[in-house]
């Protein structure tokens, strides 16, 4: 009961202070500019100070923020949301929590450019 209790104090602040906005839901509001600022930021530091890669650098950090928060900005212009709800199940939803803006602006224009090719001789 005590580490679920504990488990619980520590997972919930974090969830409720970072939580992921969908770009395509996003809407303008200053209360979801900072929720979407506040999930970059705890993402970047997880990724980056909290793992296995240890880059925990003023630099690494603004710099990874900024290529998310412009990651984000492009998303909401998307023109396929089929595209787009896919990638974010696999990258946000899936075994592996890869769940970055720039991670899903990158596969997306990678699953966009591919649904228009064919294979040809």
């Amino acid at each position: 009961m005590k580490f679920v209790l504990g488990f619980a104090v520590l997972v919930l602040p974090f969830t409720a202070s970072a939580a992921f906005v969908n770009p395509m839901e996003f809407d303008g509001s200053e209360a979801q500019k900072q929720e979407v600022i506040e999930y970059i930021k705890a993402k970047v530091k997880a990724d980056y100070c909290d793992g296995a890669v240890d880059m925990c650098q003023p630099t690494t950090l603004r710099m990874m923020e900024k290529q998310n928060l412009t990651a984000f900005k492009n998303l909401t212009k998307v023109k396929n949301k089929e595209i787009l709800n896919k990638v974010i199940g696999d990258y946000c939803e899936g075994a592996f929590d890869m769940c970055t803006y720039a991670t899903l602006d990158m596969m997306y224009k990678q699953n966009l450019k591919a649904s228009g090719e064919k294979l040809s001789w």
